[in-house]
């Protein structure tokens, strides 16, 4: 009988944390970039139950392999990319294919991402939402000196800058740099952190050539709210089920500790 509440304590405990990886995906449907999490469940210390003789356990048999426990394995992230919106912003990237931008976080680590929604420091570097500066192909952060800007498909930015000389104007092309894009060999050994960051210590490669930066344009995440909210409902059903089971089990401890402990 005591099984039953390792099986439903520990299937409450899984089931709210499936809720908060399904409600972390859920606030950030909106976030540029952001890839959805899937908890994985698993049983927990799977044992041989044995049926042994009536005077001693000389012939005991096999009868089934029991788990008394259900408990998160793991917590996937889904990398497929999202669609894209033309924003017309002209601090807003997306990357069309595998890679990452680089960020230089304010403790000076390095670190991942595929939101692309950047903006200007008061030193005119570019930024990703306070979280630090975007990095350059040379490793350096990249600054803006003008907003009269453009960025072609490998990332790279050109200003211009118009002057008139003797009446006659003249376009000077200045190269502010170009965005540092990055991939991984393995992308289960990347390690997500806050603000749509992902760390890893792993060797850093070079992007795909047929991966493109899409200028004025964000990446959509790959959130899909239906599948979420059904997945939330199914969840949430049975975190009730398994406590009010366990207010049944409550019950019958009680009947039997006071009213057959009488008897």
């Amino acid at each position: 009988m005591y099984q039953g509440f390792y099986n439903l304590v520990s299937g409450m405990l899984t089931q709210s944390r499936n809720l908060n990886v399904i409600s972390n995906n859920m606030v950030n449907v909106q976030t540029p970039g952001y890839k959805n999490d899937t908890m994985v469940a698993t049983t927990f210390q799977e044992e041989m139950l044995k049926r042994t003789g009536r005077w001693g356990d000389s012939d005991e048999k096999d009868l089934i392999v029991n788990s008394k426990i259900i408990t998160a394995s793991e917590t996937y992230v889904d990398y497929e990319q999202g669609n894209f919106d033309p924003t017309g912003g002209i601090y807003d990237f997306a990357l069309a294919g595998n890679g990452f931008f680089c960020i230089r976080t304010n403790d000076g680590e390095t670190r991942y991402t595929r939101n692309g929604s950047f903006a200007v420091d008061n030193e005119g570097y570019l930024v990703l939402n306070d979280q630090g500066r975007v990095l350059g192909a040379n490793g350096q952060p990249i600054q803006i000196r003008n907003e009269n800007f453009s960025v072609d498909s490998k990332g790279r930015i050109q200003g211009r800058n118009v002057t008139y000389v003797n009446g006659q104007a003249q376009v000077n092309v200045e190269d502010f740099g170009t965005l540092r894009i990055v991939d991984f060999a393995d992308y289960n050994q990347l390690h997500r952190e806050d603000n749509g960051l992902f760390s890893t210590d792993q060797a850093v490669l070079q992007a795909s050539e047929n991966t493109q930066v899409l200028w004025q344009s964000l990446e959509h995440s790959n959130v899909d709210m239906v599948e979420e909210m059904t997945a939330m409902m199914s969840s949430q059903r049975a975190l009730q089920s398994a406590a009010q089971m366990l207010k049944m089990y409550d019950r019958i401890m009680e009947k039997s500790s006071v009213d057959i402990g009488r008897v």
